[in-house]
């Protein structure tokens, strides 16, 4: 019987708060792609095992661009991760997405240009990414939020804009998402879920809306220092959700184990290179990516 094993990457405000889903062994995992952002913690969440993964590592020490996505996803994958659950802070493109509530989105416009977006320098290799997020786990997340205690609002699909960063919009470029008819901006998406799917693991991602970006002028009596606090309280309380509907998810996840998804075979088709000309240094370097393909 094959088993689901969900690794939980938090972002803004869940990285400190990933303890809260329970204790269990540390791992330091080194890969090829150097270290992940921290060590990973191998626990349980409602009798499924998870790994948990901060970001942005111990003290939010790296920015976006700094993240090392492709060494995060590796080790994940090779500590036997099959689903992925991210989460991250972003900024509210749309009137009806209130900070403090969730989004689980289903599309991504990415606008990143500085971070290696491919485990595969070596050869080609091209995976289907329309769908960038897995659709089972969305739905899993999505029954994970049915009867959600309290006045919490989680939306159900939406675009979110991954931009460089680290610096914030423009409000001209603000304004230009919002007619992209996008509904989130945020930094760390991509190329996390591209990675993810060169990975064959399932991903899906929890939004957590803190403000409204720039498109939507702010009170004037709320100077920069009171805004900056308000944008942190509303991180801790989309936390604090975002930990509870994770939680809730679980048995929905769980339950996708015995659900073929296209997700764990996206490299079936992706490989455009001969195999048979791989270096023995490129076999060994991408084993857990590429073993099952390589015979």
């Amino acid at each position: 019987m094959s088993r689901v094993v969900v690794g939980v990457i938090g972002g803004t405000g869940l990285g400190e708060a990933l303890g809260t889903l329970g204790q269990g062994e540390v791992r330091e995992v080194e890969t090829p792609f150097g270290r992940p952002s921290g060590p990973i913690t191998l626990t349980e969440v409602a009798g499924v095992p998870v790994a948990l993964l901060s970001r942005h590592g111990e003290g939010h020490l790296l920015n976006p661009t700094q993240v090392p996505y492709r060494a995060n996803i590796y080790a994940l994958k090779t500590l036997g991760v099959t689903h992925v659950v991210a989460s991250g802070a972003v900024g509210s493109l749309r009137e009806e997405v209130a900070p403090k509530n969730l989004v689980i989105p289903d599309q991504v416009i990415d606008k990143t240009f500085r971070r290696p977006s491919t485990f595969f320098d070596d050869l080609a290799v091209h995976v289907e990414l329309a769908s960038p997020f897995c659709g089972g786990l969305r739905n899993a997340l999505v029954k994970g939020g049915a009867g959600f205690p309290g006045p919490v609002r989680i939306h159900q699909g939406g675009t979110y804009v991954c931009m460089e960063g680290p610096q914030f919009s423009s409000r001209a470029e603000s304004e230009l998402h919002r007619s992209w008819g996008a509904s989130l901006i945020g930094m760390t998406v991509m190329p996390e879920a591209k990675l993810a799917r060169e990975a064959e693991l399932c991903y899906a991602l929890v939004a957590l809306p803190t403000d409204y970006d720039c498109w939507r002028p702010h009170p004037a009596n709320l100077d920069q220092a009171k805004l900056i606090e308000e944008i942190l309280a509303n991180v801790k309380v989309a936390t604090q959700n975002a930990i509870e509907l994770i939680r809730r998810s679980m048995p929905h996840v769980a339950a996708l184990a015995e659900k073929p998804c296209p997700c764990q075979s996206a490299l079936a088709l992706g490989i455009w290179s001969d195999k048979s000309k791989l270096t023995p240094e490129t076999r060994q370097r991408l084993k857990p990516l590429l073993e099952k393909y390589l015979g």
